[in-house]
């Protein structure tokens, strides 16, 4: 009985140091999607509660510039994460021209502020006057580069991000 036992003893000794060693393998391992974007046109950036995603400007490109004094939708989706705290979108502003809001800018706790719309995008629902972002060039913008834009909202302060220029939903050649 008592060799029994030593043997049951030395068995799971063995199997919880080979459990060890197998679980000691994989430390310190980088995932292949670890480090991977999200496969949106836009950008991203975050403001306390406040998520901004696929942030850009949705414009096709016919020459080498999108020119001064031509209009350009501004598209985004911003989430608010809190579960108690409502917030609103209040201004924006870029030195690349003026940005003109239309709509309510209310971002209620626990749901998300969708403007404009974008390939792989959700359309805004329920809202009577969908809101709306224009940028009015003031200068010349290009695609490849990207332009800084400053989000003001009531609670969550100001945050800026890096927007690119996106062509949107052209049909591929």
């Amino acid at each position: 009985m008592h060799r029994l036992k030593n043997r049951l003893f030395t068995a799971s000794a063995g199997l919880a140091v080979c459990g060890l060693i197998l679980t000691g393998c994989g430390a310190g391992q980088i995932s292949q999607t670890a480090n991977q974007g999200s496969a949106v046109n836009g950008n991203s950036a975050n403001a306390k509660s406040i998520a901004l995603r696929n942030v850009h400007l949705l414009a096709v490109q016919k020459g080498d510039f999108l020119q001064p004094g031509q209009t350009v939708p501004l598209v985004f989706v911003a989430a608010n994460s809190s579960p108690d705290v409502n917030d609103k979108l209040v201004g924006i502003t870029s030195d690349v021209g003026a940005v003109a809001l239309t709509g309510d800018g209310a971002i209620p706790a626990g749901a998300t502020l969708v403007v404009g719309s974008a390939m792989g995008q959700a359309e805004a629902m329920g809202n009577a006057t969908p809101f709306a972002a224009e940028v009015t060039l003031s200068k010349p913008i290009t695609n490849g580069l990207t332009y800084n834009f400053t989000f003001t909202f009531d609670k969550a302060g100001q945050v800026s991000v890096a927007v690119p220029i996106s062509a949107g939903e052209t049909p591929h050649q």
